[in-house]
């Protein structure tokens, strides 16, 4: 029952919360949509670390994708050997995870040990920061250690699999019995993320000005004097 939990109905609960939660927001905090701005009180930090968080989280991510969706009989059929695939998840993954947790370091001890910065904070963006630091945290961890102490575990087997059965709605939760500690806590504490992103300053990410794109020139004329 508690694996049938773990890797069936709580994944769909947060899937479930982090979609309905969304919409729910968007109708009733359309002026809360977006993060409390705290450049104004200091700027090296958050600039550093906020740099080096994007730099790799976009390449984590492009590799979850990749990871968790594409079998891997694909990739052989596309002439990559599995130790390839593997060394470079496993060395690319790790090296843009640390770059990531880097990121979250500076940026978390900025929002702790900075006293105006704390202030500026609620409980759910001290949470979130926390939770991301150990999500980061936890996903080095198995890509860097847990995968060398166990040299006989391919995460695409078991994880991936597991993952793309939740997708048709078919999950079978017998592939992640095997599955160690490291990447079980990193893969629950990713879906508790999504189960509270709606209701935190993490609805930011959906707020990216495209319309600065096209939208005209604002002219500016220069007073004459008089």
């Amino acid at each position: 029952m508690s694996e049938q939990f773990l890797w069936v109905i709580f994944p769909y609960v947060c899937m479930a919360v982090f979609i309905v939660g969304h919409i729910f927001r968007y109708r009733n905090d359309q002026f809360g949509w977006t993060a409390k701005s705290s450049e104004f009180i200091e700027k090296k930090q958050l600039m550093i670390g906020s740099l080096l968080f994007h730099l790799g989280i976009i390449p984590v991510i492009l590799g979850h994708v990749a990871g968790l969706g594409i079998p891997k009989t694909w990739t052989r059929a596309m002439g990559i050997s599995d130790h390839m695939y593997h060394m470079g998840a496993v060395w690319g993954g790790g090296f843009f995870g640390v770059v990531t947790l880097i990121g979250m370091i500076i940026l978390t001890s900025r929002r702790i040990t900075n006293k105006s910065v704390r202030q500026l904070s609620s409980a759910s963006d001290m949470i979130v920061n926390m939770l991301l630091l150990f999500i980061v945290f936890i996903g080095v961890y198995s890509s860097l250690v847990t995968n060398n102490l166990n040299p006989g575990f391919d995460y695409r087997d078991s994880i991936s699999v597991w993952f793309r059965s939740l997708l048709i709605f078919q999950p079978e939760s017998a592939y992640m019995t095997v599955v160690p500690l490291a990447f079980k806590l990193h893969i629950l504490s990713g879906f508790l993320i999504f189960a509270m992103w709606p209701f935190t300053r993490l609805v930011h990410v959906w707020s990216v000005p495209l319309n600065y794109v096209g939208r005209s020139y604002i002219l500016y004329r220069k007073n004459s004097p008089n």
